[in-house]
């Protein structure tokens, strides 16, 4: 869940090549238009051949019941405490957690 951008980052970082997780798809409401794209498989990785597809953000209880999603990923850095809440509120109650990832753990090294 994010605004295609930090969620791709997040998803590189953390999810993109170890094999305990499935990422489904990606959500996104910040970028015009970019519900019904896809994340491109080259940047995917080799567990994602056909590339992630990325849906509308009105669109998480959907894919959680059709997809029998676990987790929610928020990778927004922009909303406020109570935009995230409702947020979260709106995924527990659709079945899945909400997770937040730390900024150690999604920092990249400096040279």
């Amino acid at each position: 869940m994010g605004a295609a951008g930090r969620d791709f980052h997040n998803f590189n970082v953390a999810y993109r090549d170890p094999p305990a997780y499935q990422v489904i798809a990606f959500t996104a409401a910040q970028i015009p238009n970019i519900a019904g794209r896809v994340y491109p498989a080259v940047l995917a990785g080799h567990l994602y051949p056909d590339g992630i597809a990325i849906y509308s953000e009105g669109e998480w209880e959907s894919l959680i019941r059709t997809y029998g999603i676990d987790q929610v990923v928020f990778s927004y850095s922009d909303l406020s405490y109570e935009e995230g809440m409702h947020r979260a509120s709106r995924v527990i109650a659709a079945g899945a957690d909400f997770r937040l990832l730390s900024a150690r753990r999604m920092m990249l090294q400096a040279a």
